[in-house]
């Protein structure tokens, strides 16, 4: 239940979808006058043809009438009785008029007397009926069958009709978003519009390395010839390498705002299509366009998704994907060489790139884009919060040593819900409340009001979260303790937090000691007080597995295996190449190592049990508090360490 520095992977799409055309320079062109009320017509004829057609199928005596068909043999009969009038005749269908209107029997309940009626002479043919029709006095007319073959043809064909039309309407759709078939191997790179509102490197704070080698590159495709003197090539590819929302993306705009040629933008997975062979089509294209307009710029972002290593999955290699790739390496640095054509490229995972892309001559630089620093947090706040009203309590220094471990997009994020909480309470101005509120939901998840908890589960929860506390301030190497509570938040009943000075690059075998023993806290607390454990523990007893593992195998932290790594540097199996990996020890050493796992997880609770016992009276009344205030600050805590009376007072629900 113990929470460190929260590094979230906060990945954010700067491109929205696009609403209207567009057309030369990126520029929106309006919808063609008319084209909602011509799609409000073709509904509407649609809807009339079909009622026509369903119609004309279920009434054969005519478009609207009400004729019955009879029997031939009661048509016989009628004409016996010398009760009709007139016929029509075309074909083998016969329309007539009867003299007296009569019921037709054309169903049992049917009780209708009708006048009108239809019948169709039989294929063996009548040679008395015409002799008969002139001896009763029928008026007789007569028509040709094949005046209304065009008629039945239209009807019959309707449906074929009504597809096609509605598959040229989706083609058309298709070509419109440049989608079509005749288009579909098209580079999908945007041209960047140098008119809307420019990033430039003054928007982006921190990664000042990041951003010499860039500015770097932008003068040389100004001024080619002052390096080309020197006997300089262009480097002809850059990698940004960094954890999720670090700033890799902006950079790239600002080099687009900074630099004047033209900028194309291309995200991996754009190159990638259902049809074979239009991946690579499109890499063509683009290396094409950017070739015609050079001195110029490429930006390939999230380039993991096309240039994954070769020959890594269970199935053939020879997939669309790596048709791709193969493209964009011989585009990079192949037969013909790629003159005044910069590529520049974003990834978070370098380890799964092809080696092929990361040699020199395609990939020259690869530029490391990590978590900003306390410095560079202060700037990267200073520029989030230009366009926010800020109180004047607000300290962004404080507030960047409170936020080790963000991203300028975890920041960025931070002030915005700061912005929320100050909305909520309807005040003018961001305060230094709303940060602190921020930070927990950030970090810790959000609060779930309306939850019930007894007085026995608050109290084991109490308990629990001042064992974590207790031992997080006692111990000399533990990091400062910020807040305990048990207010339910995310995914865990209550949180100890802990936030550290300044960033740790580097972790020493006393500090990953003592971390495991206030890990071990609760723990060792529910044993100590309650003689029971609870399934609460369930994450503190994962975190402690997963890093006394690391201390063994990969950090030689342990004493009885030495200054020996046994692990093979990767947490994660990549499918196909590392499936068939054997690992590096025998059977008994790997007895050993659980042996050894199991040692120091019991020498961090025993450490827990021994702090609590000794601060018994701490302990006991930082449970107290937690069950009253349900909240208690990191100082308080220390406070009663040191044998100081604390209390508090209560929150204004």
């Amino acid at each position: 239940m113990t929470e460190e520095k929260n590094h979230k992977d906060n990945q954010k799409s700067d491109q929205s979808p696009e609403r209207s055309k567009k057309g030369p320079g990126g520029k929106n062109v309006p919808p063609p006058a008319g084209s909602s009320r011509s799609k409000n017509i073709f509904w509407i004829v649609l809807f009339t043809l079909m009622i026509l057609w369903y119609i004309f199928l279920t009434d054969p005596g005519g478009m609207f009438g009400t004729v019955p068909e009879i029997d031939y043999s009661n048509f016989r009969q009628q004409l016996k009785d010398d009760n009709i009038e007139r016929v029509h005749v075309q074909g083998e269908e016969i329309q007539g008029t009867l003299k007296e209107a009569v019921q037709l029997r054309i169903a049992q309940e049917d009780t209708t007397h009708y006048e009108n009626f239809i019948t169709y002479i039989p294929s063996f043919g009548d040679d008395q009926l015409f002799a008969m029709l002139d001896e009763q006095g029928v008026i007789v007319s007569a028509e040709p069958e094949t005046e209304n073959f065009w008629w039945y043809i239209l009807f019959f064909s309707l449906p074929l009709l009504l597809f096609i039309f509605i598959g040229y309407i989706f083609y058309q759709r298709m070509q419109a978003q440049g989608r079509g078939m005749f288009n579909i191997g098209q580079s999908q790179a945007k041209l960047h519009d140098t008119s809307k509102k420019r990033t430039t490197f003054d928007d982006v704070a921190g990664a000042d390395g990041a951003k010499t080698e860039l500015r770097e590159i932008i003068e040389f495709l100004k001024n080619p010839e002052q390096f080309e003197e020197l006997g300089a090539k262009m480097p002809k590819g850059i990698l940004l390498i960094g954890p999720p929302g670090t700033g890799k993306t902006l950079l790239a705009r600002a080099v687009a705002g900074e630099a004047d040629v033209p900028f194309y933008t291309i995200t991996g997975s754009d190159f990638m299509e259902m049809f074979v062979g239009v991946g690579a089509k499109r890499v063509r294209e683009m290396f094409k366009n950017a070739k015609e307009k050079s001195p110029s710029i490429i930006f390939i972002d999230e380039i993991d998704s096309i240039g994954r290593t070769r020959g890594a999955g269970l199935g053939g290699g020879h997939d669309e994907r790596e048709q791709t790739l193969n493209q964009l390496l011989s585009e990079l640095d192949g037969f013909e060489p790629s003159e005044n054509v910069v590529v520049m490229a974003a990834t978070n995972r370098p380890d799964i790139l092809d080696k092929a892309l990361l040699r020199p001559g395609r990939f020259d630089r690869q530029i490391t884009v990590d978590l900003p620093s306390q410095n560079a947090r202060v700037d990267i706040l200073k520029i989030h919060a230009k366009k926010k009203p800020m109180g004047e309590d607000v300290d962004l220094e404080k507030v960047a040593r409170g936020t080790p471990g963000f991203s300028g997009a975890d920041l960025e994020n931070l002030l915005n819900e700061a912005s929320l909480y100050a909305g909520r309470e309807k005040r003018k101005k961001i305060t230094m409340e709303d940060i602190d509120q921020a930070r927990d939901k950030v970090m810790m998840g959000l609060e779930r009001e309306g939850m019930s908890i007894d007085d026995d589960e608050k109290k084991i929860l109490a308990y629990h979260e001042a064992g974590h506390a207790i031992v997080a301030a006692a111990l000399p190497h533990a990091d400062p303790l910020h807040k305990v509570t048990i207010i339910p938040r995310g995914q865990a009943m209550g949180v100890t937090q802990q936030l550290p000075k300044k960033e740790k690059y580097l972790y020493n075998r006393e500090y990953l000691l003592d971390r495991l023993a206030v890990i071990m806290g609760g723990r060792a607390a529910e044993q100590l007080i309650f003689n029971t454990a609870t399934s609460g523990a369930q994450n503190d007893l994962m975190q402690v597995a997963k890093l006394s593992r690391k201390m063994v195998m990969d950090w030689g932290m342990s004493e009885r295996f030495g200054h020996i790594s046994f692990g093979n540097g990767q947490e994660e199996v990549f499918l196909g190449r590392d499936m068939n990996r054997q690992r590096e020890f025998s059977d008994s050493t790997a007895r050993e190592i659980d042996e050894e796992i199991k040692a120091i997880s019991k020498e961090a609770y025993d450490r827990a049990v021994k702090t609590l016992k000794d601060n018994q009276q701490a302990f006991d009344r930082l449970a107290e508090l937690l069950i009253e205030h349900e909240e208690v600050a990191g100082d308080m805590v220390t406070r009663l360490l040191k044998g100081e009376d604390v209390e508090l007072k209560k929150k204004d629900k």
